[in-house]
Order: C-alpha cells, then sequence, then structure tokens
C-alpha cells in the first residue's frame, strides 16, 4: 500500500513543514541517509504549546504532543523527498522532554512520535532510539523529536539514459624500459 493511501487511511493530513527559526535547514540528505532537524509539536493554526512535563502537561498530553511532532517531522520529510514512499526505514529517533528533575516517563511521551511512525510505515517504521530528558527545550516547547531516515537511492528520470561505462579491451604489455647500467667512479 501507498504511503498516501496509508495516511488517508488513518486520516491523517500532514501539515506544511514549519521554517526553520534559525540558520539550518529542515533536513540534510548525505548517500541515502536524511537527517532531520529537530522539530517541536507546534502546528499551524494552534498556538505554541509552552510548558513542563510532569507540571503543565500529563503523560497523555504529552503523548499526544510527541505524536503532532512526529507529524511535523512527516511533512517535512515528505517536502523534502516529494514522496514518502521513498523512506526505506526510520534508522534513529531521539526524543527529548522538556520535564521536571523528578520526571521518569519519557519513553512513554516519545513513544507518541514511534508510535505514529509505525503505523505509517509498519516494520519500516521501527528503529533506534533514546529517550532523555531536559531542563529546557527552545522556547519552552515540551518535546523536540529528530529523526535519521534511510531513503530509496534516487533512479534516473526515465527519459535519461544510464551511462555504462565502455567495456575493457586487452592492450599488449608494454615492454619495459631497459634498466640503466651504473657507472662507477674510480678512486684515485
Amino acid at each position: 500500500m501507498k504511503i498516501e493511501e496509508r495516511l488517508k487511511e488513518l486520516g491523517i493530513e500532514l501539515p506544511e513543514p514549519t521554517t526553520p527559526l534559525g540558520s539550518y535547514v529542515n533536513a540534510v540528505r548525505t548517500g541515502n541517509l536524511v537527517y532531520m532537524a529537530g522539530k517541536g509539536p507546534g502546528l499551524p493554526g494552534k498556538p505554541l504549546p509552552v510548558g513542563k512535563v510532569g507540571r503543565d502537561f500529563s503523560l497523555e498530553q504529552a503523548n499526544r504532543l510527541a505524536r503532532d511532532t512526529g507529524l511535523s517531522i512527516l511533512g517535512a520529510l515528505k517536502a523534502e523527498l516529494g514522496d514518502l514512499d521513498r523512506v526505506k526505514r526510520i534508522v534513529k529517533v531521539l526524543g527529548m522532554v522538556n520535564a521536571t528533575s523528578e520526571y521518569g516517563s519519557h519513553p512513554e511521551v516519545i513513544n507518541g512520535c514511534s508510535d505514529l511512525f509505525v503505523e505509517v510505515f509498519g516494520e519500516k517504521g521501527r528503529h533506534a532510539r533514546s529517550a532523555v530528558g531536559m531542563g529546557s527545550l527552545p522556547r519552552g516547547i515540551p518535546v523536540e523529536i529528530e529523526v535519521i531516515v534511510e531513503v530509496e537511492e534516487d533512479a534516473p528520470p526515465a527519459h535519461v539514459a544510464v551511462a555504462r561505462p565502455a567495456a575493457r579491451t586487452a592492450k599488449p604489455k608494454a615492454k619495459p624500459a631497459p634498466k640503466a647500467k651504473a657507472v662507477r667512479k674510480k678512486k684515485n
């Protein structure tokens, strides 16, 4: 099933990617890996959630905010790739939770994003992960998540012929140059 069909089946509409707030970009691709910049739970048309998990947000609320963050990441990834079917695998998720010092349910919060990736991509959505607590996050947001994604190699456009290396032909071996004779100096 195509990812777009899967999103419709799940009732998910991806948000437009947010504009970076500094001198960085939403995604950088190197080889077949895409490194996604950290995203927070802000969605277009909604106020930016601000506060600490364990004080201002319950586990359930924070889990939902992590899911919203995952939606933002997928929106930015789609803008980068053009087609989410190019995703080969979600490789790594780093989830950061702005929490009170005694809070300990960081993994359960970040499950909101992880579960979304598995819902959307199936087994390709299972990933390695770190979920950590932070004393603060930018603008006071409760969750920030960054992701590394493996993507299919770019295929050349259909109208472009793929150049193939020319066949090698055996070349006659060159004769080695004659060795120079050493000249001895006579001692006087």
